[in-house]
């Protein structure tokens, strides 16, 4: 979802309806519940989770359903600033304050007055920089780079993480006391794996709107290759699920799905070690490579609902060769249907 709402503007995109951000999974019903309690109370929020779970989606409906949500959303990406610089980024800086500064500019910090102030990955910031938020969070002033007079702002502020920030404290690497200003209340925002419920009724409207965004006409995902998608893994979560079904949008080719599901979803092989300690690993890796490669051609079959030729086609290997690899890595003839008519395979 966050390729649909991405804006820093306080409007920004549509957002998707609800009911496809937060789904049916019990996780995320109370999570629901959680922000619309939070919205309404005036202190900081840190949404944790990982990457590409949608939580800017929620920072910015804390945002909208908050009395403050006449004020402004401004976000702050903290990766994306280095550090000498995002402390003018966030606090403004006054004119001849350094070299460049030919004139005064207020901050994100002032933009976000009687709005809020969206924390983007709070874990990367920088210790000095962590200082002068604490300053902030705890009495609404700060000081503008080169000046002398304090400023005061009613701001909301709301962090994300996909860090774990105790870790990081433990590490040195974040404050404390800033943890315990920015965490008043957490809301974790699930994997996509934890809800892989969610998923069909997330390809359908991702597949809906990005068909009127390209003005193009996939045939539906079939409900074999959606299946797929609910036993992956989805390292990128939702973000890597949106990506995916734009990719099908506009090749209109599911291999644009299968073969990043196949090649994503294998785990390391286990490797049992003799009771001598002495293994053999040209044998080791040779049997590896076979049991890999059995498990991928499983995985694309099912995909092409049995069908050899299509398998064939998105493992970019010949019929001929597809069907030597089934009788070498020993698969279940039966189980693949191979007694069908070649001609049905062909449709």
């Amino acid at each position: 979802m966050s390729g649909i709402v991405g804006s820093n503007h306080n409007s920004g995109p549509q957002a998707p309806p609800e009911s496809v951000i937060f789904g049916t999974t019990q996780s995320m019903q109370s999570l629901q519940r959680k922000l619309r309690i939070v919205a309404n109370a005036n202190v900081p929020v840190l949404v944790s989770g990982e990457s590409g779970t949608g939580k800017e989606i929620l920072a910015r409906m804390i945002h909208q359903q908050s009395p403050w949500n006449q004020g402004a959303f401004v976000k702050v990406n903290c990766p994306a600033i280095p550090g000498a610089l995002l402390e003018s980024e966030l606090f403004g800086y006054e004119r001849g304050a350094f070299t460049g500064a030919h004139g005064a500019k207020p901050g994100r910090v002032e933009m976000a007055h009687r709005g809020s102030l969206f924390l983007d990955e709070i874990g990367e910031m920088e210790l000095g920089i962590q200082a002068k938020l604490l300053q902030l969070l705890q009495d609404g002033e700060f000081v503008r780079i080169g000046a002398q007079e304090t400023l005061k702002v009613d701001v909301r502020v709301i962090c994300a993480t996909n860090r774990d920030l105790e870790a990081e404290i433990t590490a040195g690497r974040f404050r404390q006391d800033l943890f315990y200003r920015i965490n008043v209340v957490q809301i974790r925002v699930p994997a996509l794996r934890e809800r892989a419920q969610d998923i069909p009724m997330l390809v359908d409207y991702f597949l809906e709107f990005y068909k009127q965004k390209f003005s193009v006409s996939p045939k539906p995902i079939r409900t074999s290759i959606v299946k797929m998608m609910q036993h992956y893994s989805w390292p990128g979560n939702i973000r890597q699920l949106e990506n995916l079904v734009k990719r099908y949008a506009i090749l209109g080719n599911e291999e644009a799905i299968t073969t990043d599901l196949v090649a994503g979803c294998e785990s390391s092989p286990d490797v049992t070690i003799p009771v001598d300690g002495k293994i053999s690993l040209k044998k080791i890796t040779r049997q590896a490579s076979k049991d890999l490669e059995r498990r991928i051609i499983v995985k694309m079959l099912h995909a092409h609902n049995w069908n050899r030729k299509k398998a064939a086609t998105a493992l970019s290997i010949s019929y001929r060769a597809l069907l030597y690899k089934i009788q070498e890595t020993g698969i279940n003839p039966t189980g693949l249907r191979i007694q069908e008519p070649l001609a049905a395979e062909g449709q």
